[in-house]
């Protein structure tokens, strides 16, 4: 137990968003404290995907991911519930990585750059008195000057803080479930797979180790349904062709899936109760647009550098929550409001296959799409 209770930045959560952040800040001498409920490594239900405009990025945060023989990303082949299919050449690419190694590598960079890791610690509630936090967790209480909510699609804090998307009713945009293997099969290494089926999409990416993630999204009315997890997978997603020779010819590494219950794609706020959220607390989007990654990568950049100019005294903190905000929006809304689009036409088993067939007769149509929900290298 740390002796030291007070630090210049507090992080709730040690995903992505929350272990660039704690780099980033610590790296510049200040005192920084990580909270994270679980362990590291440990795996998370994640497309474990990045774009390639998140590369030079992470090599500045000190991981040299030439030197990790990470599969390259280059094209992309998409399948409806029918079995109808295109592929097509991505216009950036991206790399495969899991979460299990990636959170890893970051929580050890984290520590080399000065900030207090603490795993196996739940945080049980933020509040912010007379300029500055109180961090009650199940190690205790600390404070702090500043602080990031990175505790990712849904957590205890947006429950207990009845967070707007929480208390939403179940419609297109909430009451998802997610799963995810790692599995040894026989698809090329430089492409990644979508392919849906009733309700749901089902994502397919080479990572490290010869492995490959397989991860998908469904309503939790085809869970309930179906009773289980096995007879959903067998009754729904091996309807479509490619699933059923995946799930049927692969060897699966982790015999029991990775799941997830409860995620929303509703819209939420930047900044709560002068918290700043970062990563899917900020915003989430939709899991076929495999870019949530980058997303949490960038808005840490972002974040930082404000973050930065309010310690060194040149911005107060309402002038740090209204920049950060604006440039999250700026940066990251159209892309979410793209991302809610697709996937209300995709997770319907009839409109999936009208727009397959209408980029397979007119291809060019498919790039603009995929720029829309990424960015730019930062």
């Amino acid at each position: 137990m740390p002796e030291n209770r007070s630090f210049d930045l507090a992080v709730a959560g040690g995903g992505l968003a929350g272990l660039s952040l704690a780099i980033q800040i610590a790296g510049q001498g200040y005192s920084v404290i990580v909270f994270e409920k679980d362990h590291y490594p440990v795996h998370k239900v994640c497309g474990e995907y990045i774009s390639m405009e998140s590369w030079n990025f992470l090599h500045d945060l000190g991981i040299d991911l030439s030197s990790m023989n990470l599969p390259r990303i280059k094209k992309i082949q998409i399948s409806s519930p029918s079995g109808k299919s295109l592929e097509h050449k991505m216009p950036l690419g991206g790399f495969g990585i899991s979460r299990y190694l990636l959170d890893q590598t970051l929580a050890q960079l984290a520590t080399n750059a000065g900030a207090l890791v603490m795993t196996n610690t739940r945080v049980n509630d933020i509040q912010f008195n007379d300029g500055s936090f109180t961090i009650q967790t199940s190690a205790g209480d600390f404070s702090a000057s500043l602080a990031a909510g990175c505790f990712g699609k849904r957590s205890n804090i947006d429950v207990k803080w009845k967070r707007t998307f929480i208390q939403k009713k179940p419609d297109r945009l909430n009451n998802f479930v997610g799963v995810k293997y790692h599995i040894e099969t026989d698809f090329p290494g430089d492409s990644i797979a979508l392919h849906h089926f009733k309700d749901g999409y089902c994502g397919l990416v080479k990572i490290e180790n010869g492995l490959y993630n397989l991860c998908y999204l469904t309503r939790a009315t085809n869970l309930l349904t179906h009773g289980n997890i096995a007879d959903m997978e067998r009754n729904v997603l091996m309807r479509n062709p490619f699933l059923k020779k995946i799930f049927s010819s692969s060897r699966f590494v982790t015999q029991s899936p990775v799941t997830i219950s409860q995620i929303s794609f509703a819209k939420k706020e930047q900044v709560e109760k002068h918290l700043l959220m970062i990563g899917d607390a900020a915003g989430m989007i939709t899991p076929l647009c495999g870019n949530g990654m980058s997303m949490a990568f960038h808005a840490s950049k972002i974040l930082a550098e404000q973050m930065t100019r309010c310690l060194q005294g040149q911005i107060n903190r309402k002038e740090m929550e209204d920049i950060y905000t604006r440039q999250w929006r700026k940066l990251f809304s159209p892309r979410l409001r793209m991302g809610r689009a697709i996937q209300k036409i995709l997770i319907g088993e009839r409109m999936s296959g009208i727009l397959i067939g209408i980029c397979r007769a007119f291809p060019f149509l498919l790039d603009p799409l995929i720029r829309r929900t990424h960015g730019n290298p930062f």
